[in-house]
C-alpha cells in the first residue's frame, strides 16, 4: 500500500523524478501538490484569512499555488517571503500568484508554513527562524506543508530552538520519517497525506497498519493454532502478564515452563515443571518467549542457552537481552528481540554495533545478529536483517507504566506461535498493543491492558 510507505528525502526526489521521466512537468506536479494542500487548508480555514510563508525552493512554489487557489476560493490571502524563488517552477508559481508579497508577517486566522520542506537538513538561519516564529505567533491555527521548517525530514530531529507547534501537517506525496519520529512528530499536530501520484518505492519503510488476522478454521485445534511456551524465571509475575496477553492474541495453547508451579497462575494456563531441556523437547511447541522476569544469574543464563539451542522460534525480551552474547546465536531460527533503549544500547555493546539513534541501531543490530529487532519506545521501530523498516503510529502515553513491555512480548510471541514470521508478528504486536491501550482508557495497569488485547484482535478479523 503506497499510502503507508515512508520515504527519505533522497527516495522522494527519485520518486518525483520517475514522474518527470514519464512526462509530468515540475510545474504540473506543483499544481497537484499545491491543489491538494489548498483543499485541506480551505476546509480548515472555513472562511478565515490565511497567511502563507513561502521559501525560495519548490516548497515555496507549493505555497504560491496554495495562495492563488485559496484566493480564488474566496479567502483573504497574504503571502510572505524573504527571498525570491530560485527554481523555474517556483518562479512560475509566483508569477501566477500575481499578488503582493510582503517581507513581514501580519495577523490572521490561519498560518501556512511553506518555508522549507523535506530537503532541509540544517538549522534555519536566524532571519528565517525569527520570521517563522513571528508569523506563527500572529495566528491562532497553524499548518505546515510537507515537513515543518526546522525539522529534519529523515530523522525527526528538531534543528532550531523554539519552533512553532502546528495544528496540522500535510505530507506531500508520501510520509517522511519525521512524521513518525520524535522529537519532531510532537510539533506537528494532526498529520494528513496529500497524494500526488507517487508510486511504490522499492526498499521504502512503511507505517504499521491494522493487521489482517484470520480466524481459526473448522479443522483447527489448540496445537494447530500454536503452542507457545513461556519460560518463567526469578520473577514469575512478568511471565504471567505475558501469558495473559498471549492467550488473547491468537495462540491456541499457552504454557508456562517453570521451575515450580505458581499458585497465582490462572487455571487455564498449564505450568510445566519438568527440566527446561525436557520441556522444550516437546515438538508441538511452535514458539518460545524468554526474558520477562527471567533474572540475570547463572541459572537464568543456562535457561536462555537451552531456549536458544532447542526452541523452533523465539522472542527474546527483558533479561534475556541483557544476557545474550554473540556466541549464543548458533542456530538460524526465526527470532525476534524486543529491547527498550537501555537494552538496545547493551545489545549494541555486546555485538560490537556502533550507531546512533534507535532506528539506526536497530537496523545495524538486526543485520549483525539475524534477528528482527523491535526497538520499543514512544516511537517504536521494527528492523529486519534484510533492511525492512516499519514505524509505529503514536500510541497512548498511558503505556508508560511497568509491565506493558511484558504484554507486548506476549502478544508478539503469540503471533509467532500461530506461524507468523517475526517481522509481521512484531508489526501485529505493536498495532494490537497500541489499540488495546486506546481501548483501556487512562491510568490502566498492565494486567488491565492484557485483558483488552482480544478486542483489537477482533477488529482485525
Amino acid at each position: 500500500m503506497t499510502s503507508a510507505q515512508v520515504l527519505t528525502a533522497k527516495q522522494m526526489r527519485a520518486a518525483e523524478q520517475a514522474l518527470f521521466d514519464e512526462g509530468t512537468s515540475v510545474s504540473a506536479l506543483m499544481e497537484v501538490a499545491g491543489g491538494g494542500a489548498a483543499e485541506w487548508i480551505r476546509r480548515v480555514a472555513a472562511g478565515r484569512s490565511v497567511t502563507v510563508l513561502c521559501g525560495p525552493g519548490n516548497n515555496g512554489g507549493d505555497g504560491y499555488v496554495i495562495a492563488r487557489l485559496l484566493r480564488a476560493a474566496g479567502n483573504a490571502v497574504s503571502v510572505v517571503a524573504l527571498l525570491d524563488p530560485r527554481t523555474d517552477a517556483a518562479r512560475e508559481a509566483r508569477r501566477r500568484w500575481d499578488g503582493p508579497v510582503a517581507q513581514t508577517g501580519a495577523d490572521g486566522g490561519v498560518f501556512v508554513d511553506c518555508l522549507f520542506g523535506s530537503g532541509l537538513a540544517r538549522p534555519l538561519v536566524a532571519e528565517h527562524a525569527l520570521l517563522l516564529r513571528d508569523c506563527a505567533a500572529r495566528h491562532r491555527y497553524r499548518i505546515a506543508v510537507d515537513v515543518p521548517s526546522g525539522i529534519a525530514s529523515d530523522s525527526g530531529a528538531v534543528l532550531n530552538d523554539r519552533l512553532p507547534h502546528y495544528d496540522l501537517t500535510l505530507a506531500l506525496g508520501a510520509w517522511k520519517f519525521a512524521h513518525w519520529r520524535l522529537p519532531g512528530r510532537a510539533l506537528m499536530g494532526q498529520t494528513r497525506l496529500v497524494p500526488i501520484g507517487i508510486g511504490a518505492v522499492e526498499g521504502a519503510a512503511n507505517v504499521i497498519q491494522r493487521p489482517h488476522i484470520a480466524a481459526p478454521d473448522g479443522t483447527n485445534h489448540k496445537y494447530l493454532r500454536g503452542l507457545l511456551g513461556i519460560v518463567t524465571g526469578a520473577m514469575p509475575g512478568a511471565s504471567l502478564l505475558a501469558a495473559a496477553a498471549a492467550q488473547r492474541s491468537g495462540a491456541g495453547y499457552v504454557k508456562l515452563l517453570a521451575r515450580a508451579a505458581d499458585p497465582r497462575a490462572p487455571s487455564d494456563v498449564v505450568t510445566e515443571t519438568a527440566p527446561l531441556a525436557e520441556a522444550l523437547a516437546d515438538d508441538r511447541i511452535a514458539a518460545v518467549l524468554i526474558g520477562p522476569g527471567l533474572g540475570r544469574d547463572g541459572a537464568a543464563k543456562a535457561m536462555l542457552g537451552e531456549a536458544l539451542r532447542r526452541a523452533p522460534a523465539l522472542v527474546l525480551d527483558a533479561d534475556a537481552l541483557m544476557l545474550l552474547a554473540p556466541n549464543m546465536l548458533a542456530r538460524a531460527v526465526p527470532m525476534l528481540a524486543t529491547p527498550h533503549d537501555g537494552e538496545l544500547a547493551a545489545l549494541c555493546r555486546n555485538f560490537g554495533v556502533i550507531a546512533e539513534g534507535r532506528q539506526t541501531r536497530a537496523l545495524a543490530l538486526a543485520k549483525v545478529t539475524g534477528m528482527v529487532v523491535l526497538a520499543k519506545g514512544p516511537d517504536s521501530v521494527i528492523a529486519a536483517p534484510d533492511g525492512r523498516i516499519a514505524l509505529s503510529t503514536p500510541a497512548p502515553t498511558w503505556l508508560s507504566v511497568a509491565g506493558t513491555g511484558d504484554v507486548l512480548a506476549g502478544i508478539a510471541a503469540s503471533r509467532m506461535a500461530t506461524g507468523t514470521d517475526p517481522f509481521t508478528a512484531a508489526c501485529d504486536a505493536v498495532w494490537l498493543h497500541g489499540e488495546a491501550a486506546r481501548r483501556a482508557g487512562p491510568a490502566f495497569t498492565s494486567s488491565q491492558l492484557a485483558e483488552r488485547v482480544s478486542e483489537p484482535l477482533a477488529a482485525c478479523l
